[in-house]
């Protein structure tokens, strides 16, 4: 019997990728909740796995050559896993450059600029003092609605984002394009991405991996302690 992997985790868009992944994986996993609002991301035995104190992170006890390994950062999570199932990477070295190109996508475009966008959209208004910023807003907002298109060209001839297979780049990118409406887009202007966001949402994987800890996720437009915590950092 495989033993468990333990998942430390919190209800956010990149730790979607994982719980996703886990259940789409069929994998048997131990739930860690990493409260982000209440700062347990820099207690010492999680900057021992995730020394960047981001969630999510893993800790695989039957790692490579049966010995336990750790990973933190969700793309390498789900290279990690994919590689290890040996599903969801596609079935040949062509299938595996178009998963990986547009996992990077993901992992550097628009992860980021959509990160960003609530950031200016949603949360920095909200501060104490407030932070209402027209060229942030504008800018994020602009550039997530330009990955989206991106995104919509790409799905016009394919089921999902690297051909006609679900892969480790649709469970990296369906969280943060799910919450198209806190970043201000149309969805009309993506008819394309809708329906591949319908495609994938119908997954029992993904409706699974979702519904992990939700009672759990907050509203960080009202929660100043998770603001002061989350964004004004000290480095």
């Amino acid at each position: 019997m495989t033993d468990p992997i333990d998942l430390f985790y919190w209800p956010t868009p990149n730790g979607w990728k994982i719980s996703i992944a886990l259940e789409e994986m069929g994998l048997p996993y131990t739930l860690h909740l990493v409260d982000i609002g209440a700062g347990d991301q820099f207690k010492p035995e999680f900057l021992r796995i995730a020394p960047n104190n981001r969630m999510p992170a893993i800790i695989d006890p039957e790692g490579p050559d049966g010995a336990p390994v750790s990973l933190f950062e969700s793309g390498a999570i789900l290279q990690y896993l994919a590689r290890k199932t040996g599903k969801f990477y596609g079935e040949t070295e062509r299938d595996r450059i178009e998963v990986e190109q547009w996992l990077m996508w993901q992992m550097g475009g628009l992860g980021p600029m959509a990160g960003q966008a609530h950031h200016f959209l949603k949360y920095a208004p909200a501060m104490d003092p407030p932070n209402d910023l027209p060229y942030a807003k504008d800018r994020y907002r602009n550039e997530t609605g330009r990955l989206y298109g991106v995104l919509d060209k790409r799905l016009a001839d394919r089921d999902f984002v690297a051909g006609n297979f679900f892969s480790i780049a649709d469970m990296a990118i369906w969280p943060w394009a799910s919450l198209w409406e806190g970043q201000q887009q149309d969805i009309a202007k993506f008819p394309h991405m809708e329906a591949w966001l319908a495609r994938c949402a119908a997954r029992p994987g993904i409706e699974a991996g979702r519904a992990v800890a939700a009672e759990k996720r907050s509203n960080l437009e009202t929660d100043k302690k998770a603001q002061d915590l989350l964004f004004k950092q000290k480095a």
